[in-house]
């Protein structure tokens, strides 16, 4: 059974994307209050509100949001939360910025950790890029080869969501009673529920990035 990816976005009602973008005069950490001076002072922008108008509707003085905008001064708990209650956000975001140590992974070319998994015994080569804990899963991205001593036959079942990225080749990769070409280029993202893997391998040798996102209580096999 074929199945066509869709190329439109539909409205499917979830929140709107997160801001990911740093604005250039953002603070890169080691004052606490810079940061939330400038977080204060862009959410009120963004939010078409004046000093004035902002100071008003969460009960504090003009004087007293300007220094915190000029981190002129410290904010108490109760302050940050009728902020944050203001500007419509958790107040988690009014930190954003601090210097709070977060971890990154480098992997340079072809030093990946060579890995085995429930095709390695079929030919298909793994190669783990790194692996990282976020705050609500395990992010594991996989460098997958397929050669001329390949075969198509393993199937693939686990919990979380999983990305796969068309870097070489060709491939008709399965997914429950669907099947999908992928060409370089092309992006699946699955279900991992979901009875998945290669069924026909088209144009030899077949690379690809498999990144999987794992529940917190998932344990690797």
């Amino acid at each position: 059974m074929s199945a066509d990816v869709s190329k439109t976005v539909r409205d499917t009602g979830d929140p709107a994307p997160v801001q990911r973008e740093v604005v250039g005069d953002a603070p890169t950490g080691g004052d606490l209050e810079a940061a939330i001076a400038h977080q204060v002072r862009l959410l009120r922008r963004n939010a078409g509100m004046s000093v004035a108008d902002m100071a008003t509707k969460v009960g504090i003085s003009k004087a007293m949001l300007s220094k915190i905008e000029n981190a002129q001064t410290s904010c108490s708990l109760s302050t940050l939360a009728r902020l944050a209650a203001g500007l419509d956000v958790p107040v988690t975001s009014l930190f954003r910025g601090a210097d709070v140590e977060r971890e990154a992974i480098y992997t340079e070319a072809g030093k990946g950790a060579v890995i085995v998994g429930r095709g390695t015994r079929v030919g298909h080569h793994y190669e783990l890029l790194g692996g990282l804990r976020g705050q609500h899963k395990r992010l594991e991205p996989v460098l997958v080869t397929l050669t001329d001593d390949s075969e198509v036959f393993p199937r693939f079942q686990h919990p979380g969501t999983e990305m796969l990225y068309m870097l070489e080749g060709e491939m008709v990769y399965g997914h429950g009673n669907a099947e999908y070409t992928l060409r370089p280029g092309d992006c699946l993202l699955l279900d991992g529920e979901g009875i998945h893997g290669p069924h026909d391998l088209i144009r030899l040798p077949i690379r690809f990035l498999a990144v999987t996102a794992y529940p917190d209580n998932h344990e690797s096999e």
